[in-house]
């Protein structure tokens, strides 16, 4: 993200002079189209494959200039956070072993990092959302050091006009507010590039929107967020909501978000897709305008569209519209931003291969696709497989009623993705390969999501939240080592998250925040009774806006009481006699440190507070907790 960032809008005089190079653009563009000017007879494929890096205790690790720098190979490059990566892969031409070719690069690539990353004491995990990421992670000292990542942040920022909201809701719900956009850094992709014809593109872009539902309905692997069960890929509602420019009190004018699916299908030429971004969404990056593209095409010459470029790449579709040019000769692509990263590189391979099947394949009824199929409809798949993957049924063509995803799959799109990939002439053992993958995936309904979701829940019953996150990151690196796809792993085990120091080091991994709170201007009586009820010992008090103002605790209480004896306390509230300014710490205070400081202060328990708001509590009964484990731990080594 924020590849291509130079400055900011900048003057008015400067922005002017973009905003009419990038019309220049988009005049070009049609004029090439019109003259036949795109490499014709061609069809590549790329990929680009963004991971993430953790530390020994599986929590990330922002080490990733220092991993850049002893790689030192132009494939690697940074990304918005310092505990993110991304490898850009060479082009293919989309025929015969193509496909096996990609894997062994992205497989050398990959096995390159971990090697390297090893000297930094971290390793790269491929998955949709760390699982252990926690917001304190998201501070901007985590952001890479580079002047173009803090300029988008602060652009978007500005552009918003107050801290980025965030509200999702699956099983569990998050709602928080950020004043960065790294958030978004909490996603990672592995994205796929197909070039097609000029010619070809109008049907090839919508049909890659029709499929984009059941296609990433087999691949989600982004589950969890902060410790929350989401949805199935939680990235498609995290990054349009964690960089979304528009102020809240405007959403009712239907104003288009920059991370968007789409609006409607695509009639005439790429060139709506421009026109429609260039209409919706002001410019907020710019560049020194170094050609004139209009007179380019007149000597003869291939623009590179820099500025309409730039504009492109600050509009973030799933289904991408991208141009290049290649050994002096231009042409379009396709770039699919819907699969997240990992779980394994023979997974995303699959992924791949189905996709492109797909888009090779292209049946008669897909080339009309737009009049076939509402849009409403591919717009509502492609919400429905973020929300539920394989549990979602999808409208399609043919069907009055919703078919199941693994039906549609099954009987329908997995002999079309084969047809094409034969059509490609690609060998037919990688065909196999990858599509059986895909096959077994769905039948047997075990995506990546459905691994972390079900190893989480298995955990956490039995330890705390972030014992439960440990453990499963770490059981999904080593079966990534393996190379075995998702579909087959066991669960992950308490015992790959390491030992302690990786589960109890910080108040934050121990900490509880399924809070209930009072308010200080909540009646005396009414707070007793619920506390009485629910068995509450220390109950935190809070204002309106959430900020910690005191603590009420049974002893408190019990000492009121009995001292108050005969006394109306009917009219009392919870400011009247609670504990005010109570002893806090961060999430990120060490345990050990806590621990001493509630035993020289002879308390039972302690609010934890970032920015003044309450996000968790720790009491004696946590310590508790943590001490059977730990003799638990001793007794299985045998100490």
């Amino acid at each position: 993200m924020g590849e291509h960032v130079l400055k900011s809008s900048g003057r008015l005089e400067d922005k002017n002079k973009f905003i009419l190079s990038i019309l220049k653009d988009v005049k070009a563009l049609e004029l090439m189209l019109e003259k036949g000017l795109f490499e014709k007879g061609v069809e590549r494929i790329g990929a680009e494959q963004e991971m993430c890096l953790v530390n020994d205790r599986w929590k990330p690790a922002p080490v990733n200039l220092s991993i850049l720098d002893e790689i030192n190979d132009k494939h690697y490059t940074t990304e918005l956070a310092r505990f993110n990566m991304e490898m850009n892969l060479d082009p293919l031409i989309f025929k015969g072993d193509c496909l096996s070719k990609l894997e062994r690069q992205l497989r050398s690539m990959v096995e390159k990092v971990d090697e390297v990353a090893y000297e930094f004491r971290a390793r790269p995990i491929l998955t949709g959302i760390l699982p252990t990421i926690q917001k304190y992670d998201l501070d901007l000292q985590n952001i890479t050091p580079n002047p173009r990542y803090k300029i988008l942040s602060d652009l978007l920022l500005e552009f918003r006009g107050s801290h980025f909201e965030l509200h999702i809701s699956g099983t569990d719900e998050l709602v928080t507010k950020h004043e960065n956009i790294l958030f978004e850094a909490c996603n990672t992709s592995f994205q796929v590039h197909y070039q097609v014809e000029a010619d070809e593109f109008v049907s090839r872009y919508n049909w890659a929107q029709a499929i984009s539902g059941p296609v990433l309905a087999a691949a989600t692997n982004s589950p969890i967020l902060l410790g929350k069960r989401l949805w199935r890929e939680t990235r498609i509602a995290l990054f349009q909501q964690s960089i979304d420019t528009r102020k809240t009190e405007k959403v009712m004018r239907d104003k288009s978000p920059r991370v968007l699916f789409g609006n409607d299908w695509v009639y005439n030429s790429i060139i709506e897709l421009f026109q429609e971004d260039i209409a919706r969404h002001k410019v907020i990056f710019s560049e020194p305008v170094t050609e004139d593209s209009l007179k380019m095409i007149e000597e003869g010459k291939i623009p590179s569209l820099s500025s309409l470029m730039l504009h492109n790449g600050s509009v973030y579709k799933w289904n991408r519209p991208c141009y290049g040019i290649m050994d002096g000769k231009p042409h379009l692509r396709i770039e699919n931003r819907l699969f997240p990263s990992g779980p394994t590189i023979i997974d995303e391979m699959a992924n791949t291969a189905f996709w492109l099947g797909l888009m090779k394949g292209i049946p008669p009824e897909g080339e009309n696709i737009s009049e076939r199929m509402d849009f409403d409809d591919a717009k509502t798949n492609f919400v429905k497989a973020g929300r539920m993957g394989l549990g979602a049924q999808f409208t399609w063509l043919g069907h009055e009623k919703m078919i199941p995803s693994h039906e549609l799959i099954n009987k329908e799109l997995l002999p079309i993705a084969r047809s094409g990939l034969e059509k490609a002439e690609i060998k037919k053992d990688d065909i196999d390969k990858y599509l059986s993958i895909i096959e077994e995936r769905v039948n047997s309904q075990k995506t990546g999501s459905q691994w972390l979701v079900d190893s989480f829940n298995k955990l956490k019953k039995d330890v705390t939240v972030d014992e439960a996150l440990v453990a499963t990151t770490a059981g999904l690196y080593y079966r990534q080592k393996t190379g075995k796809p998702v579909h087959t792993w066991n669960l992950a085990e308490l015992k790959e998250g390491g030992s302690w120091v990786n589960r109890y080091r910080y108040i934050g991994q121990i900490m509880s925040t399924d809070l209930f709170t009072v308010n200080e201007e909540d009646l005396l009586n009414l707070v007793t009774n619920i506390m009485d009820w629910r068995n509450f010992h220390q109950v935190p008090v809070e204002n309106s806006k959430g900020e910690l103002k005191g603590l009420i605790s049974s002893d408190l209480l019990l000492h009121y009481y009995g001292t108050s004896f005969g006394n109306d306390t009917s009219s009392l509230t919870i400011a009247d006699v609670m504990i005010r300014n109570p002893v806090t710490v961060k999430p990120n205070t060490r345990t050990l440190d806590a621990l001493k400081l509630m035993r020289k202060k002879d308390l039972k328990c302690l609010p934890v507070v970032e920015h003044r708001k309450l996000v968790g509590i720790v009491t004696e009964y946590d310590f508790v907790k943590i001490c059977h484990a730990l003799f638990e731990e001793l007794e299985g080594s045998g100490n």
